[in-house]
C-alpha cells in the first residue's frame, strides 16, 4: 500500500469544504516517526482552522490528536520505536488520515492498560484541562469555579478534576440531559444558561461574592456574564471560541469589575518543552487511571464522515469526546 485516506479541507469555509482524498502515505524524516492511526480525536480548534479563525495554508488535512502504533522511524530517532503505542495531542496539523507523521519529542507513549480510542479522546482536551486547573489559574481546595459547557469533551474532564483538586463547581450547560451529565462528573450546581442570567445565578449561589475562576471555552456569547460571575480579584480564562471571538474589550472593565483578570492562553504555550509535555501528559494519565477522571467518548464517527461530526460539534449536538475513527 503506497496511499492513504485521508480528509482535507479544500478552502477555508464551513464543514462542506471537507473531502476525502487519497493520499500518499508520509515517510518520516530525521527525528520523526511515522504512526498508524487507530483514532482520531474532534476538537473545537479543528473547526477553528477549518474557518479561517486560525488560518492554515490551504488545502490542509486538519487534526491535531490521535492515538496508534509507531510503523516508522527516521533517522536518528531515540524515544520511540516501531511497535510502540503512542498518542499526541497538540499536533502538528494532519491527523484525519490512516497515518501521520510527527516529531517524536511532541509523541508520547501510552501506559499498560490505556487504550488509543479513549487516550485520542482525551490527549489534547485531558491537557487542555491539565493546564488550566493546575498552572494557569491553580485551584485550590474551597475555591469556587465555573466551568462553562461542562458536558462537553473538555467540560467533563475538567468538572471532575476540579473536584478532585477540592473546588464548588459550577457548570453551565444546554439543556436538562446535558445537566445530568455534568451531575455524573460531580458538579455542585447548575445552570442552564439558555433560560437563566448566568451572573445572577453564580452570585445567588455564591452569596453575592462571585468565583474565583471562569473557565470559557465559549466565547463571544459567554464573555460579559464570565466577567460578572467573578468576585474581587478574580481570574477570567478565556480558551476557546465556540460561539465566535471576543470582540475587543476596554481593560478598564477589568478594574470596575474589581480588579480582575482576564488571561486568552492556548495549550501550545504550556507544553512548548519536551519536559512541560510529558509533565502534563503524565498528570493526565494519573488521573485517568487512578479512577479520578473518566472520559466519555460520546460519540465516533467514521474518517469519511468528518463533515457531519464538523455539523454536530458546531451545532452543539455532541456530549463528551468525539471521534473519526480510520
Amino acid at each position: 500500500m503506497t496511499t492513504m485516506r485521508a480528509v482535507q479541507a479544500r478552502a477555508a469555509g464551513g464543514p462542506e469544504v471537507l473531502e476525502l482524498v487519497e493520499r500518499p502515505i508520509p515517510e518520516p524524516g530525521p527525528g520523526e516517526v511515522r504512526i498508524r492511526l487507530e483514532a482520531i480525536g474532534l476538537n473545537y480548534i479543528d473547526t477553528y482552522q477549518r474557518a479561517g479563525l486560525y488560518p492554515v495554508k490551504m488545502p490542509a488535512v486538519l487534526g491535531l490528536e490521535g492515538a496508534g502504533v509507531v510503523d516508522a522511524v527516521g533517522p536518528g530517532v531515540r524515544l520511540h520505536k516501531v511497535g510502540d503505542r503512542v498518542a499526541f495531542g497538540n499536533g502538528p496539523l494532519g491527523a484525519y488520515a490512516e497515518f501521520h507523521v510527527a516529531p517524536e519529542d511532541r509523541v508520547v507513549a501510552l501506559p499498560d492498560g490505556l487504550d488509543a480510542r479513549k487516550a485520542a479522546a482525551m490527549m489534547l482536551k485531558g491537557m487542555t484541562a491539565e493546564f488550566l486547573l493546575c498552572r494557569c489559574y491553580p485551584v485550590r481546595p474551597g475555591d469556587p469555579v465555573l466551568i462553562h459547557a461542562a458536558s462537553g469533551g473538555v467540560g467533563q474532564i475538567m468538572t471532575q478534576w476540579a473536584k478532585a483538586l477540592g473546588a464548588e463547581v459550577i457548570g453551565t450547560v444546554g439543556s436538562e440531559a446535558k445537566a445530568e451529565v455534568a451531575r455524573r462528573n460531580g458538579c455542585d450546581h447548575l445552570i442552564l444558561y439558555r433560560e437563566e442570567d448566568v451572573a445572577e445565578r453564580v452570585k445567588a449561589i455564591t452569596g453575592g461574592e462571585g468565583v474565583a475562576v471562569v473557565y470559557d471555552g465559549i466565547g463571544a456569547a459567554t464573555f460579559d456574564g464570565s466577567l460578572k460571575s467573578l468576585r474581587r480579584r478574580g481570574m477570567l480564562v478565556s480558551f476557546g471560541n465556540a460561539s465566535g471571538p471576543v470582540p475587543p474589550i476596554q481593560p478598564l472593565r477589568l478594574s470596575q469589575g474589581g480588579s480582575l483578570y482576564l488571561t486568552r492562553p492556548t495549550l501550545f504555550d504550556y507544553v512548548a518543552t519536551r519536559a512541560e509535555l510529558e509533565e502534563s501528559a503524565s498528570a493526565l494519565f494519573e488521573v485517568v487511571t487512578s479512577g479520578k477522571v473518566r472520559i466519555d467518548i460520546g460519540q465516533t464517527f467514521r474518517l469519511e464522515e468528518a463533515r457531519r461530526a464538523h455539523e454536530a460539534l458546531e451545532a452543539r449536538e455532541t456530549t463528551g469526546s468525539t471521534l473519526l475513527l480510520p
